[in-house]
């Protein structure tokens, strides 16, 4: 790793950086840092040529302050004990700045899912959940995942299956979120995350002094964005910085970058990719095919979307965006943000950034508990109170609606509406107390990560505190 110390140390090192601007006790702090439990797993596969493999994966709950841990699945040959315990442990805090009133916990099995049949990644992904339930590391109030790197609402829904197999009971479908809607799963979930980094995004350039700071006009409209990764997160977070104004000028994948200064499609690149297997080769666009070194194109707004450890000391002073969008988990080391924090790079932290797929995680979970879908109880009283509202309007005016206007006057809330409006109100008051923290610490003493930190250190210590471990 070019930062020399494990991504489990790096964020040890933010927590104890943040720690130092609280005035808890150390035990309690050392308590919030820990991770409470990790479960490492093998079991045999009997592949479909008859051949074994054996896989290996992990689970790792880090904090029990709130009840039921959450976090995803990943399938990545990248996956290993010290990364599944940093995830866990931002998944805790990320829980706590947006107020979502689970721990964090995260999960992964070290393959390539590309090497693998279907047939296989569900016999790994039900024998996964098999040794889970084993040792009492899943259940609606115990330990719910969601999908990752790697995963999908598939993998979900046979974990939901095979849990439920083994745990009949009423509120088993809420053992894990992210499942297809038909199966308990929520509308606006598959883009929740991508959407809750454009509204991140959005708060954070409304921001006039922010953006003084970074040499930035206010405002997304016209804002020059780079996209690493255009996998779930990245493909939609492109989509609605696109539309809500953006340029996204460059954007990269495994196989290489394409860059247009122009500004490029998203859709078209998407349906590109699909047709050719690659970004390459898009046209109008120049193709790079050191896919790393678009981090460093000429840009307002850098969204890395991958992974982990993409900007690093090594390509930090290189590094060409005015604002650095973290869509991803952990994709800055430490020692590479106090350089752009050195050249006044303005960066919006991941635990925040991303929070987007808990946040709807947290609303399908409670779907799944009130067995209700939301919007089922109020939708049709709610447009019939519009529409007399809309035909009083009328009457007193005598302008006549067209029928169009008046569906678009009195519509009512769907679920995905609900979810939409739930997921913007939580990502704009979380941002707003950030800020308002970062004030309060000083501007000129801490950055936006160290301050959301600290409001997480803060939340985390009051759960605590209230059940009366640390009066």
């Amino acid at each position: 790793m070019a930062s020399g110390i494990s991504f489990w140390d790096q964020v040890c090192a933010n927590f104890d950086h943040a720690a130092s601007f609280t005035d808890h006790d150390r035990n309690l702090l050392e308590q919030i840092k820990a991770c409470n439990s990790v479960y490492r797993i093998s079991f045999p596969l009997k592949r479909d040529d008859g051949s074994i493999r054996v896989i290996t994966g992990w689970r790792a709950e880090h904090s029990h302050h709130r009840i039921p841990t959450k976090g995803g699945i990943r399938y990545s040959l990248m996956v290993n004990e010290d990364e599944v315990m940093a995830l866990a442990a931002l998944m805790t805090y990320k829980c706590a700045i947006v107020d979502v009133p689970f721990g964090g916990a995260k999960g992964g099995i070290r393959i390539s899912r590309h090497d693998f049949s279907d047939g296989e990644l569900e016999r790994i992904t039900r024998r996964y959940t098999f040794e889970l339930v084993k040792k009492n590391f899943i259940g609606p109030g115990i330990d719910v995942p969601a999908p990752d790197f790697g995963t999908s609402a598939r993998e979900m829904s046979w974990i939901a299956d095979t849990y439920m197999s083994m745990n009949p009971e009423l509120n088993g479908l809420a053992c894990v979120t992210g499942k297809p809607v038909e199966s308990g799963g929520i509308r606006g979930r598959n883009s929740a995350t991508g959407r809750g980094v454009f509204f991140g995004v959005r708060e954070a350039c409304a921001v006039k002094e922010d953006m003084e700071s970074a040499g930035l006009e206010p405002g997304l409209e016209g804002k020059r964005c780079v996209i690493q990764g255009l996998g779930n997160v990245g493909s939609f977070a492109a989509r609605f910085l696109e539309e809500g104004g953006a340029l996204i000028v460059g954007i990269a994948e495994r196989e290489g970058a394409i860059h247009a200064p122009a500004g490029l499609d998203v859709e078209a690149v998407i349906a590109h990719r699909l047709e050719t297997g690659s970004i390459l080769g898009f046209p109008d666009a120049e193709d790079i095919r050191d896919s790393a070194s678009a981090l460093e194109l000429d840009c307002d707004i850098l969204v890395p979307a991958a992974l982990e450890n993409q900007i690093t000391e090594e390509n930090a002073p290189r590094i060409q965006a005015r604002m650095v969008a973290e869509a991803a988990n952990g994709p800055t080391t430490a020692a590479a943000e106090a350089i752009l924090r050195e050249r006044g790079i303005f960066v919006i932290p991941d635990f925040y950034l991303n929070s987007g797929g808990v946040i709807v995680s947290y609303f399908e979970w409670l779907k799944d508990l009130s067995h209700v879908r939301f919007g089922r109880m109020e939708k049709r009283f709610e447009e019939r109170a519009y529409g007399r509202l809309v035909d009083a309007i009328e009457a007193s005016t005598g302008r006549t609606f067209s029928e169009e206007e008046e569906s678009t006057l009195a519509h009512g809330p769907e679920e995905a509406d609900l979810v939409d409006s739930g997921l913007e109100e939580t990502m704009v008051t979380s941002y707003a107390e950030i800020r308002a923290l970062r004030e309060v610490l000083g501007r000129d003493r801490v950055d936006l990560r160290t301050a959301a930190l600290v409001d997480a250190i803060n939340k985390i210590a009051t759960s605590y505190n209230d059940l009366g471990i640390f009066p």
